[in-house]
């Protein structure tokens, strides 16, 4: 299709004419109570070491590229250099703001201290290296598909979902070199896409469950989440049991310290609560929680809080969870934290290991904001870096941060 007479979806058009609110949003925010940056957030105030660094994948299309970036201990962030990774990037058809269209791009794994990026434009999957704010050893693979837009990875395991064509998910051994595929491995989706697919209907996310013996998949456009049980040598099931999504268009997904599993729902900006129990059945824990705001898409956890971006009207949305599971909003309109004239298009998030701070790509407004998590889940933010690709043909999309 050509890029002149894109169509426009339903959803798209509704996030295109979302700017209207954000004054709106920004004016509500005014009743949120902010932490100080000095609060400790109620985990442990260890200092954050010399090496500790935010990866941003620039997505580029006519090479990739990762920008790395010194964390402070205050959370301030440094530019610290950029990496080629050696394929190139991609953007979905009809994208509003989000090129991949997809969570978890950009996986850092620690037990391996490999930072691991889709290719999206070339098919591939680069692994670095990491090395404080030092990328080596760059190793390029084939992702098994077209169009590869997220990763998940568990023990030495790691699976990669392509989004085009019939979508797929493809399997690989991580060792001290990279990535090596596992073969039988591969599963397809059963989608209808082409190569480039249309973002609507293009998978979400990859991810393991937290003991590794299931892997979850959400498609947008076929409304459900789809489980495969991981055998012993692990390989998937032959086929995915799918379940119904509890909401509308699932997409991001994280888990809570228990091991249940949270969706963020772009439809109507909900999120749903299950349980994944062994045969790849989901047992619906808490129904669609609305926030209030405008196109829920990525959901990430800091301890016992959760924070989501609402692409449409630029906000950031904070939970808690009881030890049953049960959410709640952690204030009343659903805003952890204004927006801003320099955080427009609020994409992908990263929470960083000790779980003090909370990293926000902005794809219209191509920067990064950082925020102090604090007590009740409050956010303080602490930095903004500016100059990142910003989304037009493409633009930035997947963050980690050590």
């Amino acid at each position: 299709m050509s890029r002149h007479t894109r169509r426009r979806s339903p959803l798209q058009v509704r996030l295109l004419t979302a700017g209207a609110g954000i004054l709106a949003a920004a004016a509500a925010v005014a009743t949120v109570t902010v932490a100080s940056a000095g609060e400790p957030g109620g985990r442990a105030e260890a200092s954050a070491k010399a090496d500790h660094a935010v990866f941003v994948q620039g997505n580029e299309l006519d090479g990739n590229s990762i920008h790395v970036f010194k964390r402070g201990e205050d959370g301030a962030l440094t530019a610290a250099g950029r990496y080629a990774t050696g394929g190139k990037g991609g953007d979905q058809v009809d994208a509003p703001t989000d090129s991949l269209a997809s969570q978890g791009s950009l996986v850092y794994d620690e037990r391996s201290g490999l930072l691991l990026a889709v290719n999206a434009g070339s098919g591939t999957v680069t692994s670095f290296q990491v090395h404080g704010q030092k990328l080596t050893h760059r190793q390029v693979v084939d992702s098994g598909g077209d169009f590869p837009s997220s990763i998940a990875v568990s023990g030495n395991l790691a699976y990669v979902m392509n989004a085009g064509g019939d979508g797929s998910v493809q399997g690989f051994r991580i060792d001290a070199k990279g990535l090596k595929p596992l073969r039988g491995s591969h599963r397809s989706l059963g989608l209808d896409n082409d190569k480039v697919p249309l973002f609507s209907s293009s998978p979400g996310q990859v991810a393991f469950t937290p003991d590794g013996r299931s892997l979850v998949v959400t498609t947008k456009s076929a409304n459900t989440i789809e489980v495969f049980p991981i055998r012993h040598d692990g390989r998937p099931a032959h086929r995915a049991v799918v379940n119904d999504s509890a909401g509308g268009v699932p997409f991001a997904i994280t888990f809570d310290r228990a091991g249940r599993m949270l969706v963020a729902e772009a439809k109507d900006s909900t999120v749903s609560t299950y349980k994944v129990r062994p045969d790849g059945r989901l047992k619906v824990v808490q129904r669609p929680l609305p926030n209030g705001q405008d196109t829920l898409c990525w959901l990430e956890r800091a301890g016992e809080f959760f924070y989501g971006g609402n692409t449409g009207n630029s906000t950031v949305t904070g939970y808690r969870a009881d030890g049953r599971g049960r959410l709640t909003l952690t204030n009343d309109v659903g805003i952890a934290t204004p927006p801003s004239a320099k955080s427009q298009g609020v994409i992908d998030l990263a929470v960083t290991q000790d779980e003090r701070f909370l990293y926000v790509q902005n794809a219209v407004s191509g920067t990064v904001d950082g925020f102090r998590i604090g007590r009740g889940g409050s956010l303080t933010k602490v930095t903004t870096v500016t100059g990142l690709p910003a989304f037009a043909e493409s633009g930035m999309e997947g963050i980690a941060a050590v």
